[in-house]
C-alpha cells in the first residue's frame, strides 16, 4: 500500500511537549514563516491549501522505542486537512474523524477499509508509546539558531 500521508499519533505522555512549548511565540513565528516559505505556501504532503490558513506547521517526530526518546526530525508545511490527519486523535474528539480519515484514503488512493486498518494499526502503537515517559530531543533547530536553553535534551 503507497503510504504518502501518514498518522503520527503523539503518546499521551508526551502531550503539550513540543516546539512550541520550548521556544518563544517569536522564534515559533519565525519558525512556520522560514518552513512556509520553503514550501511555497503549499501542503507537502498533496500539494493543497486552506482556506482560512493556506498552511500549518507540522512537527515530525522520530521515536526510540528502546531508549524513550522522541526526536524532532524536521518542521513540514501541510495544508489543515493534511495536518488534521497527523492528528486525527484530536480530530476525533472534534467530531471530524470521518473528515479526517477520507482525507487519508484520498491521498493514499486507499479505499476507507484499508484507512481503517492503517488507523488500528497506528492506534496501537500509539497506546504502547503511552505506557513510556519520553524524552524531548529538539537538537534539529540548532540550524535555525534557536538558543540552546530551548534545545538541549531534557534526559534525566
Amino acid at each position: 500500500m503507497r503510504e504518502l500521508l501518514t498518522v503520527e499519533l503523539v503518546p499521551k505522555t508526551s502531550w503539550y511537549q513540543n516546539v512550541r512549548s520550548h521556544v518563544s511565540k517569536d522564534v515559533w513565528e519565525r519558525l512556520k514563516k522560514i518552513i512556509f516559505g520553503r514550501a511555497r505556501y503549499k501542503c507537502e504532503i498533496c500539494g493543497g491549501r486552506g482556506e482560512k490558513w493556506p498552511v500549518e506547521c507540522h512537527e515530525v517526530f522520530a521515536y526510540d522505542d528502546e531508549r524513550h526518546i522522541q526526536t524532532l526530525e524536521r518542521l513540514i508545511a501541510l495544508c489543515p486537512a493534511c495536518h488534521e490527519v497527523k492528528h486525527i486523535g484530536l480530530a476525533a474528539m472534534r467530531g471530524r474523524r470521518g473528515a479526517a480519515l477520507a482525507h487519508l484514503a484520498t491521498v493514499n488512493g486507499w479505499s476507507l477499509p484499508d484507512a481503517e486498518l492503517y488507523l488500528e494499526g497506528s492506534f496501537e502503537v500509539w497506546h504502547r508509546r503511552s505506557c513510556h515517559e519520553w524524552q524531548l530531543d529538539l537538537l534539529y533547530l540548532k540550524q535555525f539558531d534557536v538558543s540552546a536553553e530551548a534545545i538541549e535534551p531534557n534526559c534525566s
